[in-house]
């Protein structure tokens, strides 16, 4: 059996609604343990889940640019000619991260 490093116990009631609340919440944080929860919204005031759609997006975006940027590379050390429409297809992707960028600062700014 192990031993637990616990030696405190603090009860606290709360009405039904209250508890739902704190079901759903901890939910959307992904956690099932009801104990580990409370305790951690205790000392620590707050938990944070950066379940950030735009961030999955912007990095896909960032790894389709790198991606061209270093086959254009290749080409270019390799023809010395650099085709517009490649250019012109990494600034299009770079202001698609820009704006996926703006959108995550405005979710975070959005945070209490």
């Amino acid at each position: 059996m192990r031993k637990r490093n616990r030696d405190n116990a603090i009860l606290f009631w709360v009405s039904n609604e209250e508890k739902e609340a704190i079901k759903k919440k901890m939910e959307l944080y992904g956690s099932q343990n009801m104990s580990a929860y409370i305790r951690k919204m205790a000392i620590d005031g707050y938990v944070i889940n950066f379940d950030i759609p735009e961030l999955k997006e912007t990095t896909r975006l960032l790894r389709y640019t790198s991606n061209n940027i270093n086959q254009i590379a290749i080409k270019v050390n390799a023809t010395g000619v650099v085709f517009q429409n490649e250019i012109k297809e990494i600034q299009e992707n770079q202001a698609q991260l820009w704006c996926m960028l703006d959108k995550i600062i405005a979710r975070f700014s959005k945070i209490k």
